[in-house]
């Protein structure tokens, strides 16, 4: 069955007939338990009676036996002799003799004395204390033959003759009982059953209506490729709701992926066009016109296109999820060897690092958040850069400062984001694509720390790196300002 409605109902069908099956099984050995205790009863009260009859040294052939036919009694010698049994008895089973005809006591002899003497008073006899046995069988009664339970009770008269009084107790009652109940059982169980399942297949059903709606919507979304769109979020507070607004969340973070990765191809088609189209002019120039090569232009585009190629590249790798490394890195030698490989910069750097200050992570990541940073202060200064590696409170600050005209506070957070640069950005570096303050930012977080940008005392930017001293992107940075640019 490909259908869960299908699948619970017959489940809980299944389990409803089970439990239902034991019960009324459990209630039928008990009724029927019941009912045969209450027939024992009633076969053993005539069966006492009878032997208290005997214990009083009522001859068997005086008894006073019951005479309705749902009471037969059968009295049984010591020598295995039918002396007593009720009128009616036709034929008995269950009972120690199957006979149900009085046979006499044999002659006694000669030189005995009369055991029957009626002068005679010999002692009264007893019953047996002990518990009644009880047996199953058949009697038939006035031609009717039906199944009795039979008590045994053993009794002594006060002539010393020992006596097994099988009295019965017909089990018509309990076996129309048991009967009604179980007739009652086989109609009632199916219809049960049928509600059950029918009930079943309502509740599911409704319960799964959202659920179908959230699966056509979504059929709806993959045909039509429209991440804008969204599944229906019922009111209820069940896991139905809980997984609409978990599969809505995943279609917003899904479509704002797309959308960056649209963004990003288009921004890099963008970037790569004109230094491509730069460099193939001046080489179609070139070759139509070699005094007219301009070979430093060539090279400063080939760099350009070879810098912005190494960019998106690590951009792939870091939207991937590629992972950092463990290494440790001292971050205040990691900055001193940086700027020490600037020796032609337009405006120079000043460092101030503090020793000790090691971060795990990517030493060659880090490299390039360090270089992106020196190269974003130096574009924007007037005349000095101040850098600086600081240890506060479990994390590693590393800072750069210029003395620029700074990053307007509306513009502080949109810098971050790939291929945007600011107008004044865009006027003094034609070479820029806007990437690196959004590789810095992104390996920043890789390795659990963050990337802001402030007015630095100066009057320019400041930008601050924060690294925890263990690697943990769970930690939230501490609090606190920036270094002053020293």
């Amino acid at each position: 069955m490909r259908s869960v409605r299908a699948r619970a109902a017959l489940g809980a069908t299944l389990v409803v007939a089970v439990a239902l099956v034991a019960a009324g099984a459990a209630v039928l050995l008990a009724l029927r338990s019941n009912l045969i205790d209450q027939t024992d009863l009633r076969a053993e009260v005539v069966a006492r009676d009878v032997a208290s009859q005997l214990a009083a040294d009522v001859r068997p052939e005086r008894l006073d036996l019951p005479d309705d036919e749902e009471r037969p009694v059968q009295v049984v010698a010591e020598d295995g002799r039918v002396v007593a049994v009720t009128e009616r008895l036709e034929a008995v089973s269950g009972t120690s003799s199957d006979e149900v005809a009085v046979r006499p006591a044999p002659a006694p002899s000669p030189s005995g004395d009369d055991d029957d003497d009626e002068d005679d008073d010999p002692a009264r006899g007893e019953v047996s204390t002990d518990e009644p046995r009880f047996t199953s069988g058949s009697a038939t009664v006035d031609g009717e033959e039906a199944d009795y339970r039979f008590a045994s009770v053993e009794v002594t008269s006060g002539r010393e003759q020992t006596y097994t009084v099988w009295a019965g107790a017909p089990l018509t009652t309990e076996q129309d009982a048991v009967n009604t109940v179980l007739k009652a059982m086989l109609i009632g169980l199916p219809v049960l059953l049928v509600v059950v399942a029918g009930v079943t297949w309502l509740v599911t059903r409704r319960a799964l209506r959202p659920v179908e709606g959230i699966r056509s919507e979504m059929a709806a979304i993959t045909a039509s490729e429209d991440l804008s769109r969204r599944v229906p979020e019922p009111d209820s507070r069940d896991e139905v709701a809980r997984l609409a607004r978990t599969t809505n969340e995943t279609l917003a973070a899904l479509e704002a992926s797309v959308e960056r990765q649209r963004r990003f191809v288009a921004d890099a088609s963008h970037e790569l066009r004109s230094p491509i189209a730069s460099l193939r002019t001046q080489l179609e120039v070139g070759a139509a016109h070699p005094e007219l090569l301009d070979v430093p232009g060539a090279v400063e585009d080939t760099v350009r296109l070879q810098q912005l190629a190494a960019d998106l590249l690590l951009l792939a790798r870091l939207d991937a999820g590629e992972r950092p490394g463990r290494g440790r890195v001292d971050l205040g030698e990691l900055l001193r060897e940086e700027t020490a490989g600037r020796p032609g910069d337009r405006v120079p750097v000043a460092v101030t690092a503090s020793a000790g200050a090691e971060v795990a992570g990517s030493r060659s990541q880090l490299r390039r958040v360090v270089g992106n940073l020196l190269d974003n202060a130096q574009r924007h200064a007037t005349a000095s850069v101040r850098a600086s590696v600081r240890a506060e409170r479990g994390w590693v600050v590393l800072a750069v400062g210029d003395d620029g005209e700074g990053v307007p506070p509306e513009e502080r957070e949109r810098i971050f984001e790939r291929f945007v640069r600011l107008d004044d950005a865009r006027s003094r570096d034609e070479g820029g694509a806007g990437l690196g303050l959004a590789i810095a930012r992104d390996v920043a977080r890789r390795h659990g720390g963050t990337l802001t940008v402030s007015r630095a005392p100066e009057g320019g930017a400041l930008f601050e790196l924060r690294l925890p001293v263990e690697a943990d992107a769970s930690r939230e940075p501490a609090s606190g300002q920036g270094p002053s640019a020293v």
